[in-house]
């Protein structure tokens, strides 16, 4: 079971964007599907769920939002790769 929440926008809003109505909603998802896993609050996994399109698809698209795929603090990449 899933739960569902409507967004308001102004109608004329896809058009100014040069979009359809269903591109710009499935931009819209995209868009806070990344932004709650860029906030570290989702995993990559939910985010994509959320966006209603596959992990690999999801990680690879996070360019287009300026959001990085790994985000690690230095030391905490020393540590991944001394621990490989």
């Amino acid at each position: 079971m899933q739960n569902q929440i409507s967004i308001e926008y102004p109608q004329n809003l896809p058009d100014i964007l040069q979009v359809t109505r269903k591109s710009f909603e499935k931009e819209a998802k995209m868009a806070m599907a990344v932004k709650l896993f860029e906030m570290k609050r989702i995993s990559s996994g939910m985010a994509a769920v959320l966006a209603g399109i596959d992990r690999v698809s999801f990680l690879l698209n996070l360019h287009r939002f300026n959001v990085p795929m790994i985000d690690l603090e230095e030391d905490e990449l020393i540590s991944d790769m001394q621990n490989a």
